[in-house]
């Protein structure tokens, strides 16, 4: 792990272009300018960057283990981050230290056990909901389709009940996601309210509106008699209490919900879509991915969606904060410089995954990675709170596509990276072709999720 010092700063070599030109290039054109970045330089390097500063990028997974597991009091989240001025002070993604650990130890019992199984039924139903509208033998974008598949399964998961707030967050999120992302990697000033016209109000607008339909279910879950046996996460964060017994804020506990529904519904959903987009690509591995669905099988599911998460990640870096002079490795790195952890950069490693331009699920199968090299969902103590949520919801979803639909192959070029601000997408939305299956979900050996479940 990373130690205190008080030796010399030593920062590994970087480009020495403008700071604006560095950031512009990590950006827009973030697989490619890192991957530059990678092979110019090697696993580690410095950066200059607009909102972040000097920022020093690791890849190693030596590195990236130090990274997360140093002391509390000496790593923190950088200072600017999109917790305080978009999700709100009362969000995971604005605590540090102490503050983080005791709010981890309230969020991760509704993402665990028993809830997990009935999350299941529910992706379930929402991917049926959804896959109901496809249209048969003509291309069409999987993005929008799994957006709404991933929202209103966590919608569901989140709030446990139906009503007129539920649909009022249906059409909010999504608005407030698209805005929030472009705006989110921009200096904080930008994301303040400074007037009507600014991005920051536009920004609060949504955020009004979002509290109101908030507060409005978090009422009507106290309100209902059946709130003690209530699995939803909403009414689980109402009961929590802090190892001194002290409840959580309902301003911290509606924080923490918009958390979940931003962040938990667009990074899943573009997942799904670049795995869709990797499968129609090797016609091989679909067939014995339909395969295993119909046997009941779930190994080379599970291993396709971890390749997807390593060649295509969504997010591509972890970012902390040295909160004193550090030494990392063979580097001294200053108090107030960003770290970054490049996911892409860790799990593009040809040490670490063998011919790591190739899609091979079967480096999975049987073969748990490293956790310092495989790593889309951060680690550490900010390691993502949603991380078993998130691979239930792709592993259900797909599972329910390839059983119900027989997805088109294409020799087609692969879509390429297209960045909209915080995540990574597909640039043609992970298009797909689909034709229903005969058999469907009536063949004999399906195993839904639900059945699955109680097995």
């Amino acid at each position: 792990m990373a130690t205190e010092t008080t030796d010399p700063v030593r920062l590994p070599p970087g480009p020495r272009i403008p700071k604006l030109v560095q950031g512009v290039a990590v950006l827009t054109a973030r697989y490619g300018a890192v991957s530059a970045l990678g092979r110019r330089y090697g696993k580690t390097f410095t950066l200059n960057l607009p909102v972040f500063g000097r920022t020093v990028v690791i890849s190693d997974p030596v590195l990236v283990k130090d990274l997360f597991s140093t002391s509390r009091g000496l790593i923190g989240r950088p200072r600017n981050n999109l917790g305080g001025d978009v999700l709100g002070p009362g969000s995971i993604f604005n605590l540090d230290g102490d503050e983080l650990l005791a709010r981890r130890k309230l969020l991760l019992p509704p993402f665990h056990g028993k809830s997990m199984r009935n999350y299941e039924r529910i992706t379930e139903e929402e991917a049926m909901r959804e896959i109901a509208t496809w249209p048969e033998g003509r291309e069409f974008e999987t993005l929008e389709p799994m957006m709404r598949i991933t929202l209103n399964t966590i919608l569901r998961a989140v709030f446990g009940a139906e009503g007129p707030a539920l649909d009022e967050l249906r059409v909010l999120i999504p608005a407030a996601v698209t805005f929030g992302s472009k705006i989110a990697l921009m200096p904080s000033a930008v994301r303040r309210d400074l007037g009507p016209w600014s991005p920051g109000a536009k920004f609060a607008q949504y955020r009004r509106r979002m509290d109101q339909a908030i507060n409005s279910l978090i009422a009507d879950a106290r309100a209902d008699p059946r709130f003690t046996e209530r699995d939803d996460v909403l009414s689980m964060l109402l009961q929590a209490r802090t190892e001194d017994g002290q409840p959580m804020s309902d301003g911290h506990i509606g924080d923490e919900l918009l958390t979940m529904l931003v962040a938990g519904h667009e990074t899943t959903s573009t997942q799904l879509a670049w795995t869709v987009e990797r499968i129609r690509r090797h016609p091989e591995l679909l067939s014995r991915l339909t395969e295993e669905v119909d046997a009941g099988g779930s190994e080379l599911l599970q291993a396709t969606i971890a390749e997807s998460q390593r060649t295509r990640p969504v997010l591509t870096a972890a970012l902390r904060r040295a909160n004193t002079r550090i030494k990392l490795g063979e580097w001294v790195i200053p108090e107030g410089d960003t770290i970054l952890a490049s996911t892409q950069l860790a799990m593009a490693a040809a040490d670490s995954f063998p011919d790591p331009e190739a899609f091979n699920p079967d480096r999975f199968v049987d073969n748990a990675p490293n956790p310092f090299a495989w790593i889309p969902f951060g680690g550490g103590m900010m390691r993502c709170i949603g991380a078993a949520f998130a691979t239930m919801e792709m592993d259900v979803t797909l599972r329910t596509i390839l059983r119900e639909f027989r997805l088109e192959p294409t020799d087609e070029p692969d879509e390429k990276p297209h960045s909209r601000g915080v995540t990574v997408t597909p640039a043609k939305g992970g298009r797909a072709v689909v034709h229903r299956r005969k058999t469907g979900a009536s063949d004999a050996n399906t195993v839904s999720a639900a059945e699955r479940s109680t097995s």
